[in-house]
């Protein structure tokens, strides 16, 4: 049931090179050079190559379609191949709904229900950070930030979950987020290695996240690997197509 769930949230490539002594800011001086991006949109479309790896061993390629109010739903419909859709879902601030075509294990959850069987921090705010490179929560002077070298190391907790954001100097964007429950049990990493400029803003071309979770049967691990081929920041009103 939980396979189709990975093909929400998408991103490619480990790589941290050592860096000077670590620099620590004051609260003031936080707020004059900490300046993170936040990508701008109303509505969004993007195709993309996605490359699915289960816990199972087993891996699917494929085509995804990607559609998105801001603030107000995420849709996506991979197909992986012969023009048959695979998997098609909507995340809104309410649930996760994914239609699973091939085998027929559907979800329809709250984000609460995912958080209490799984032990992931989940909602529409944070997918959408995710997908865009952005910080996954707004900074505020509880959170920890230090700067190394070319990076600022941002370190948030919230609501039983420690989201630690490596953020790029120059443009501002994530370069490496992950998020681990204080219960130790499930974690997300992120890694965005490709930018490309999209209307004159910094976007995750190439992107690779790795789920790990609580299960009946123990700990299991997915990894999702998505590079985008076409994005588009549009004015004009999307359709988000859903049926179970």
């Amino acid at each position: 049931m939980i396979r189709p769930l990975f093909a929400l949230v998408l991103v490619v490539a480990l790589g941290f090179a050592c860096a000077p002594k670590p620099n620590l800011y004051t609260s003031d001086e936080i707020m004059q050079e900490f300046e993170p991006v936040y990508f701008d949109f109303e509505n969004f479309t993007a195709r993309g190559r996605i490359v699915i790896e289960e816990p199972s061993g087993k891996t699917t390629k494929g085509t995804i379609n990607i559609r998105a109010k801001k603030d107000s739903i995420f849709w996506f419909s991979i197909t992986p191949g012969l023009g048959l859709e695979a998997f098609r879902g909507a995340v809104t601030k309410d649930r996760v709904m994914i239609k699973d075509r091939l085998n027929g294990e559907d979800i329809n959850m709250t984000f609460k229900e995912i958080e209490t069987m799984y032990d992931l921090s989940l909602n529409l705010d944070l997918i959408q950070n995710i997908v865009f490179a952005n910080i996954p929560h707004e900074f505020s002077y509880r959170d920890r930030l230090i700067r190394i070298g070319q990076y600022f190391e941002l370190t948030q907790a919230r609501d039983g979950f420690r989201f630690h954001s490596r953020v790029n100097t120059g443009h501002g964007k994530v370069a490496e987020l992950t998020s681990t429950s204080m219960k130790e049990k499930g974690s997300l990493l992120a890694n965005y290695h490709v930018f490309e400029d999209l209307d004159n803003q910094p976007f995750p071309n190439q992107m690779l996240l790795r789920l790990s979770f609580n299960t009946p049967d123990g700990p299991q691990a997915s990894i999702i690997n998505l590079e985008m081929i076409r994005t588009e920041i549009v004015d004009t009103p999307l359709s988000f197509p859903f049926r179970f």
